[in-house]
């Protein structure tokens, strides 16, 4: 991956994010490459519900599960949940509540920009 994909813009971050504002460009970063690598499908089921469709391996969703924990640690307002609809697939499903539709634009935007450069 090359570092045109890390960056360090925040405009997107919300004030309810408790993350230190020092850490967060480390897990805008997080978010990049984990968009770049393990995304295969991108899928806005409302405006407050967005489907990523993941690379079914089991180290993708280790990955996927500890950066939703720690995002859900600072950013409470986020819902996270995993399916394997099929053996070799696995969906992450995240909300968010009507007061927080403009980060999942965001979200969305970014993980789309990300995916569809790979």
């Amino acid at each position: 991956m090359s570092d045109r994909h890390i960056t360090t813009d925040e405009a997107w971050v919300p004030d309810a994010c408790t993350l230190p504002t020092a850490e967060r460009p480390l897990r805008l970063a997080e978010f990049d490459r984990f968009f770049t690598s393990a995304v295969r499908g991108v899928d806005r089921l409302s405006a407050q519900h967005l489907r990523l469709r993941l690379d079914g391996a089991a180290q993708t969703e280790e990955l996927a599960r500890d950066l939703t924990a720690r995002e859900s640690s600072c950013c409470s307002f986020f819902t996270f949940d995993f399916s394997r609809p099929e053996p070799d697939s696995l969906w992450l499903d995240v909300r968010v509540p009507a007061a927080h539709v403009d980060v999942l634009d965001a979200l969305t935007e970014r993980a789309v920009s990300l995916w569809t450069e790979r």
